[in-house]
């Protein structure tokens, strides 16, 4: 779990591995939704998920010089997906959506905002208590990307409000 106090590296690998949990539980959550605009709600934040993953990977392995690309694959897929966006246990938001059907598009953005809110305050926190200044780089950029995650949520929402 992060803290603030990784260095660049350590804190590029947790973002991976939040960011993996993160894009799995989408994915859980897309394969038990009832509605369709629902499942695709979530399978579009599952990609979103992906590319978070990508470029973290992409940093990671330009500061290693591409060094350890194979090594980098291994680890993603042994990467455990215990933790999810704002350090919220995986299976925390499984249970929540086993209790929780959701039924419609906008169940489903509900949820995602509150994820998306919680990671960005949480990558907030961190880059505030970041010792390193590159990590807090990171952690900033990080929070823009949850900050565009949730513009594009709200923008979402309004399109199916009249619904």
């Amino acid at each position: 779990m992060l803290t603030g106090k990784e260095d660049l590296l350590q804190a590029l690998v947790e973002a991976y591995i939040m960011e993996k949990g993160t894009k799995e539980f989408y994915a859980l959550a897309a394969s038990r939704s009832n509605a369709a605009e629902a499942k695709k709600s979530f399978m579009d934040l599952s990609v979103w998920e992906d590319k978070h993953m990508t470029y973290i990977q992409s940093l990671y392995q330009s500061i290693l010089d591409d060094r350890e690309l194979e090594e980098f694959n291994a680890f993603s897929k042994k990467a455990p997906t215990t933790v999810s966006e704002g350090g919220m246990p995986v299976k925390d938001l499984e249970k929540r959506i086993e209790k929780y059907v959701v039924q419609s598009e906008k169940d489903a953005l509900s949820l995602a905002m509150n994820i998306e809110a919680k990671a960005y305050n949480f990558y907030k926190g961190l880059a505030a208590k970041a010792q390193d200044d590159q990590a807090k780089v990171i952690f900033e950029e990080m929070m823009a990307q949850e900050t565009q995650h949730m513009n594009q949520l709200n923008a979402m929402k309004k399109k199916i409000a009249p619904k």
